[in-house]
């Protein structure tokens, strides 16, 4: 397996708390299941804070950045039942990673952490 890209991006969690004010940046930034999981949990700053960080890590590990029609709100996180964070790979990300990397078999790993003040998160695209 080849590593193709690695992202990684760190965010003032304040930033983020400043920006959740506004209803229309949390529906350009996050997808629908991420807001409804955030409308279940108190912590809302960490959680879309640490969204943010690795959505724009993303971006960083495909290498395009977001261009070539690739919103925020493309890249959706879940969590398995042990929290473990993953991307959901939907039809649109498949067609960006082939067009850009010549590949249709990959994997995305990702790891989130955060504290009081900033957020982080590292991505690695690797050709499976």
């Amino acid at each position: 397996m080849k590593i193709l890209g690695i992202g990684v991006d760190i965010v003032e969690n304040s930033r983020i708390s400043k920006l959740l004010k506004n209803k229309l940046f949390i529906k350009r930034i996050f997808s629908d299941s991420e807001i409804l999981i955030a409308n279940k949990i108190r912590d809302k700053k960490g959680y879309y804070s640490k969204r943010f960080a690795a959505k724009e890590a993303f971006a960083k590990s495909i290498g395009t950045g977001f261009r070539n029609d690739l919103n925020y709100n493309d890249i959706s996180i879940v969590n398995d039942k042990l929290g473990k964070p993953s991307f959901v790979i939907n039809e649109k990300i498949k067609k960006i990673v082939k067009k850009q990397f010549k590949i249709i078999s990959f994997t995305f790993f990702l790891s989130i952490s955060d504290e009081k003040k900033y957020s982080i998160a590292y991505v690695i695209l690797q050709k499976k």
